[in-house]
């Protein structure tokens, strides 16, 4: 009844809410991503997605379509598995960006551990840039995390904008310099903030450290300043800064897949792993998403 070429489509464009980027992300042209969701649409007898010419929206209906895609997708991958004995097993390194620390990513792991119990999956939480320098050093197989802006490759999981956030009560003056609490380097959202204030003429100070995400959160919560981060991901307890403070546009940012240039014995597990990320890759986000204009 449902085609899996149609679901992977129909879970690209939910995931990205953007009918160019699943197209990106698939490797198709706009025209046959529009037609899979229409065929899938027409399949179900239900509307899935309401769009115009600026957003991108799961109805009621695409929201209960995203479960029975993703089981419908894990189903056919394991029966395929298990009939062509193509079943990964070895050793994996994976290394996942600190942005997906407070997301469902736990239950896709967990997940793909309780489905392939021959991989012996060793699991890195990292910065973004530090993730890049060691999947280049091949000391990782498999990468999640923010794309590089000099560095076009990867499979797009998910598109977002960066924006500021911080504690609710939190009031910037004017007059001084922006407070921030950053990753060190080689943070990614870290370089693009400062970029930002620099380009604006803004002066700034550093008022906080941290490469860890739980420690980043607690400063921000303490009111101590300011902190550049995906918007689909703020995490709970903090807000976005409003317009009305004047900080710059941060621009937007891409989470992608990179898999080592010499993968070796890892890469069908590799390969596993990163189709179930993409056909989980919904639940790589807190709240209620917002469309990508």
């Amino acid at each position: 009844m449902y085609d899996p070429s149609h679901l992977r489509t129909f879970l690209a464009v939910a995931q990205t809410l953007s009918f160019t980027q699943a197209a990106r992300r698939l490797g198709l042209r706009q025209s046959t991503v529009s037609q899979h969701v229409r065929r899938l649409e027409e399949a179900a007898g239900r509307r899935l997605f309401t769009r115009d010419t600026h957003s991108v929206e799961l109805t009621e209906d695409g929201e209960a379509m995203l479960g029975f895609a993703r089981r419908l997708l894990e189903v056919h991958e394991q029966a395929a598995a298990f009939f062509t004995g193509t079943r990964p097993r070895g050793r994996l390194r994976f290394g996942a960006s600190e942005d997906f620390v407070l997301t469902r990513l736990p239950e896709i792991l967990e997940r793909f551990r309780y489905e392939h119990p021959e991989v012996d999956l060793e699991l890195t939480v990292e910065l973004s840039g530090t993730l890049h320098e060691r999947l280049a050093a091949g000391r990782l197989d498999l990468v999640l995390a923010k794309r590089r802006p000099e560095d076009p490759h990867g499979e797009l999981v998910r598109h977002d904008r960066l924006v500021w956030i911080g504690a609710e009560r939190l009031r910037l003056d004017p007059d001084r310099p922006v407070p921030l609490i950053v990753y060190p380097p080689p943070g990614i959202t870290r370089a693009r903030a400062l970029e930002a204030l620099e380009r604006e003429g803004r002066p700034w100070r550093i008022v906080c450290t941290s490469g860890s995400l739980n420690g980043l959160i607690a400063a921000a919560r303490a009111g101590l300043g300011v902190m550049a981060h995906s918007r689909g991901l703020v995490p709970p307890g903090l807000v976005r800064v409003p317009e009305r403070a004047g900080l710059p546009e941060l621009g937007e940012v891409d989470f992608v897949l990179l898999h080592a240039a010499r993968p070796g014995t890892a890469r069908s597990a590799a390969g596993a792993l990163a189709a179930a990320i993409l056909a989980g890759g919904d639940r790589l986000h807190r709240g209620r998403r917002e469309p990508n204009w």
